[in-house]
């Protein structure tokens, strides 16, 4: 009796034993509810980009999300100082920056928002909005900071959102080994991300030549044909049948005094201005799936020397373009507005 008794106690004791070792392996899992997405953005040089990263910021507060990192390929002091305001004001300031030397050359190409609110001021003469770094100058360069994040990453589990050009991700496929991993820029990519989302190209008119396409056609072209994971589009047509209304930004903004988004919206063109979408779709399709979009078939897609894109069917292809009808269009529209003028978590 006393041995069936000891057995039993043991067999017990092995049973909670292995219940907590079970309960803390999980706790030290990543959750898989959650997507890891890094945004590459050329934020600045159009109000879209700050509205996708409005809309990345309301999926982390859901639990939808884990931003590892927001890169950026617009070179210049005030996108990351920007991106720092938005990163402190959503309550997010841990959030990495990687910032670009020797990009492309873009500062005139619109109004830089990004400058106008960094230098806004408060009625005493100092900085409207708070920021959490305190050298905006001196932040990693972005293709370094992609292989830091990836090294830390499970396999297959990261998600990068590209809404700018292409050249940080040009730069990552050409980096060696390093203290963050033995492997290349390619073999990181190949075994750390699961699908590279652009916003890029145009299959509806093949005489068009997509800004964040030709801003830099070589990278472009590199990522374009030698990216080695899955890779989806979103083309210029279909940011342009949607677009974010004024009337938002005018009316369903009133619940904050103060806004990063909104005035930068002001600041890019003069009110009221409807703007179109390109770089929320990429955001939507990535968090939430395909289910309000088309999409192609499998195939490969090109890039020309002047900068147009082709897309060619191919079986064992794995590009991918989105398309929208005009029902679509207006089910998209709706979502976005639901979305960004949501108070984020951390409103007070």
């Amino acid at each position: 009796m006393m041995e069936n008794k000891i057995y039993w106690l043991s067999l017990l004791f092995l049973i909670a034993f292995n219940g907590c070792i079970s309960k803390e392996q999980q706790n030290e899992q990543p959750d898989s509810k959650k997507q890891k997405i890094i945004f590459e953005t050329d934020l600045g040089n159009d109000i879209d980009d700050a509205l996708a990263l409005d809309m990345l910021y309301k999926y982390q507060d859901a639990g939808d999300i884990e931003l590892l990192g927001i890169m950026l390929n617009k070179e210049g002091a005030h996108p990351p100082e920007f991106t720092d305001i938005m990163n402190s004001w959503y309550g997010y300031p841990d959030i990495p920056i990687g910032i670009i030397h020797n990009g492309v050359e873009c500062e005139h190409d619109a109004t830089n928002y990004a400058k106008c609110v960094s230098l806004m001021k408060d009625e005493n003469g100092g900085p409207k909005f708070q920021r959490y770094l305190n050298d905006h100058t001196a932040l990693p360069e972005a293709h370094l900071l992609y292989r830091e994040l990836l090294a830390q990453q499970a396999d297959h589990s990261v998600t990068i959102i590209s809404v700018g050009f292409s050249t940080n991700l040009a730069r990552l496929l050409d980096t060696s080994p390093d203290e963050f991993s033995k492997l290349t820029g390619q073999e990181l990519v190949a075994q750390k991300v699961k699908l590279l989302c652009t916003m890029a190209g145009c299959f509806n008119n093949p005489e068009w030549y997509e800004y964040n396409v030709v801003e830099d056609i070589p990278a472009a072209k590199k990522v374009f044909s030698e990216w080695p994971t899955p890779l989806v589009t979103s083309p210029f047509e279909v940011g342009m049948a949607i677009h974010y209304p004024a009337t938002s930004i005018e009316n369903d903004f009133k619940w904050a005094a103060e806004h990063p988004l909104v005035d930068a919206y002001r600041c890019y063109h003069e009110m009221p201005y409807d703007r179109p979408t390109w770089d929320l779709t990429s955001v939507l399709y990535v968090v939430e799936g395909p289910s309000y979009f088309n999409v192609s078939e499998a195939g490969k897609i090109e890039v020309s020397d002047q900068g147009a894109t082709t897309f060619t069917p191919e079986e064992n292809g794995n590009r991918h373009y989105l398309s929208v009808d005009s029902l679509q269009a207006e089910q998209i529209k709706q979502r976005f507005i639901q979305l960004i003028t949501q108070q984020p978590a951390n409103f007070e």
